[in-house]
């Protein structure tokens, strides 16, 4: 099994475990607003995720479980502390700096597939080499579209796959660049049951077969069971782990969140 996320609690510095992480966050806070209208979304977060780990992070409406991925995936800079993706500090970096990061080096699966109508499975797939105008490896998108199991629909439209297909191909979208870190947001919210679990087996897949960092955020305790270790956050801060646990125990630890 993966080394589980290291040194989660708040303030504490982090821990550089084997094999090294994906993706830290040393004591990060993000503040919206000011004075009377502040909202501290999150409040000195520090943790540690180390490569081939998934991860998956819970919390209520409200508990900062958003901004901790965008902040982790560079989307939202902290208002203190610092993200470190592999041994680059994303601190002071510009905003084109963090757009060619986040373009290269992490990949991004929503609950929107966010994909364009007009183009084949192979084109959506192959979208972010050609806007960074690198050159596509034909055999780097036939491994990924078989790794994801859609081989055989490589110049189809989205209109004519299924819901679990098209997040199949934002999947593909996501390792195309061979990330080094895939931060998911709620991708099984808009499936069926069958759709999700099938989605969430490829995510386990791209874990256990292909050596990649998963960091899900998810409300859904059978989403959560599928990862490594599952991390709950509750009023912008850290609020526990649990290692390889079963939904009833995720969903136990859910209901009494935040008690004292």
């Amino acid at each position: 099994m993966a080394t589980a996320p290291q040194s989660l609690r708040p303030g504490a510095l982090p821990t550089f475990t084997t094999p090294p992480c994906a993706v830290q966050l040393d004591s990060v806070s993000k503040v919206y607003g000011s004075d009377r209208s502040e909202v501290r979304a999150l409040d000195g977060v520090t943790a540690g995720f180390p490569r081939g780990t998934f991860t998956a992070v819970m919390g209520p409406s409200g508990s900062g479980k958003s901004t901790f991925l965008n902040c982790a995936a560079g989307l939202d800079r902290p208002t203190s502390g610092r993200v470190v993706l592999g041994d680059t500090d994303l601190s002071g970096r510009s905003e084109t700096e963090l757009t060619e990061l986040r373009r290269d080096r992490i990949g991004f699966v929503f609950q929107a597939y966010n994909l364009l109508g007009a183009l084949t499975v192979a084109d959506n797939v192959t979208l972010p080499l050609r806007l960074a105008e690198k050159p596509v490896d034909a055999e780097q998108l036939a491994s990924v579209l078989a790794a994801v199991g859609l081989a055989e629909h490589h110049d189809r439209r989205p209109s004519q796959l299924s819901g679990g297909q098209q997040q199949r191909v934002a999947i593909a979208r996501a390792l195309i660049n061979r990330p080094d870190l895939v931060c998911a947001d709620e991708p099984t919210g808009a499936l069926d049951s069958r759709n999700g679990r099938q989605v969430l087996a490829l995510l386990r897949k791209i874990v256990d077969d292909l050596g990649q960092t998963v960091l899900m955020v998810t409300h859904d305790p059978v989403a959560a069971a599928q990862a490594d270790t599952v991390v709950f956050l509750a009023d912008g801060r850290l609020a526990g782990e649990m290692t390889r646990p079963s939904v009833e125990q995720i969903a136990e630890r859910m209901t009494h969140l935040g008690e004292q």
